[in-house]
């Protein structure tokens, strides 16, 4: 049968306890939540040990004053419960391996953790994590004066890390602000302390290389706990107005520089071949001193040997000398004038043509042997011969003729 089958009869299976036996007879509706919360905190009051609510014979409580009292002690154990919760919630933090995490204690520094699973006093530590290996970046520019009072931009970036995270959350209030400040400052003192030629060219990597030395004394000397890793100008140009006059200038300088090259080329060029043509002509003047004292040493010993012969018969030698002075003469020359002593005339010696007609004899002759050296000895020895024959003939003539 249905819980609320009509007809008014008992059933034990109505869920809001309807039934005749319960309720006389009455249906009264369900509960009102004020009943449902005190049914929820007396059960919960028997969990946590605290004394249920009693009921008379007439099903009534058996009184009002111990079902309040034990709803509050209830609540009281849930908010402790929640307390001591949040308390050991609070009481341990995670480090990462990155991080540095500054503890501090009623205000006051109290030291620095690792990284790992750490605990604090809830309520009184306050913990400050800081990422302590990763690389960060802040830019800077602006127009500022050089020390020949040219303005010039400068664009510039500071690559740093943080090296004491307890200098970095305690001793400056914004470490990231007094870098900036910081910067400006070392990027004017040295910018005003260099020419405009020496910031604009060549001078760049020694502008940024100045600008980290001086940013980082001020940084130590502010205790801001940071450490510059890198300084880069990614650039520095004149102002807008006056750009392409350094322009036009820039370009002139890249074509001395180009004509420096070209120079430089040409020189690397030309000095060997000149050093190597120096170093043949000074191996050719060697070669030929040493060919001329070799021959002066020669002709020494040879003068010597003859010398002795001299000595010992002077007139031979001396016809010989004369006849070997002739040969080596006539053997270089087509023609011969020879002045005779009784008249004015001249004698003419046409050597050319005795020297082709005994040549051609003496091939003739020699065909079938000796050599060519050989037949040019003879040639000359028969030639010195025919001239002075005839020499003398011409001179027996000349004198039967004065006779």
């Amino acid at each position: 049968m249905a819980w609320n089958e009509p007809g008014g009869n008992r059933n034990e299976n109505d869920p809001w306890g309807t039934g005749g036996g319960n309720r006389g007879g009455k249906d009264q509706g369900p509960p009102d939540l004020d009943e449902a919360l005190r049914k929820g905190l007396d059960k919960l009051n028997k969990l946590l040990g605290g004394k249920g609510k009693k009921s008379g014979p007439g099903g009534s409580s058996g009184g009002g004053g111990g079902s309040s009292s034990g709803g509050f002690g209830a609540i009281l154990a849930v908010a402790a419960i929640l307390f001591l919760g949040y308390v050991i919630f609070q009481s341990f933090y995670t480090v990462d391996e990155q991080e540095r995490a500054v503890v501090l204690r009623f205000g006051e520094y109290h030291s620095t953790a690792e990284p790992g699973l750490r605990f604090k006093v809830p309520l009184i530590d306050n913990v400050t994590k800081v990422r302590v290996t990763s690389v960060r970046t802040a830019q800077s520019q602006g127009q500022m004066l050089t020390e020949d009072e040219n303005l010039v931009s400068v664009d510039l970036q500071v690559q740093y890390r943080v090296d004491s995270a307890q200098a970095y959350v305690l001793n400056v209030r914004d470490s990231n602000e007094a870098l900036a400040y910081a910067t400006d400052s070392a990027l004017r003192h040295e910018v005003g302390s260099s020419s405009l030629d020496q910031v604009l060219t060549e001078g760049r990597a020694e502008l940024a290389v100045r600008v980290e030395q001086r940013l980082q004394r001020f940084l130590e000397d502010y205790g801001t706990g940071l450490r510059i890793v890198r300084v880069n100008v990614e650039s520095t140009q004149p102002p807008e107005a006056v750009q392409e006059a350094f322009r036009e200038v820039q370009r002139a300088r890249e074509d001395e520089q180009r004509v420096k090259e070209e120079a430089e080329t040409y020189r690397n060029k030309v000095v060997p071949e000149a050093r190597g043509r120096a170093q043949r002509l000074i191996e050719e003047a060697m070669a030929y001193k040493q060919q001329v004292v070799e021959r002066a040493r020669g002709e020494t010993a040879r003068f010597n040997e003859l010398l002795t012969v001299y000595r010992d018969a002077p007139e031979v030698t001396r016809d010989r000398m004369y006849i070997g002075a002739l040969e080596k003469v006539l053997s270089n020359t087509t023609k011969v004038l020879v002045d005779t002593e009784s008249s004015d005339n001249m004698m003419f010696l046409p050597l050319d043509r005795i020297v082709n007609r005994e040549a051609g004899a003496g091939s003739a002759g020699n065909s079938g042997s000796g050599s060519e050296s050989g037949s040019s000895d003879n040639t000359i020895g028969s030639l010195t011969d025919q001239v002075i024959n005839e020499i003398r003939s011409r001179q027996n003539t000349s004198t039967r003729t004065g006779r």
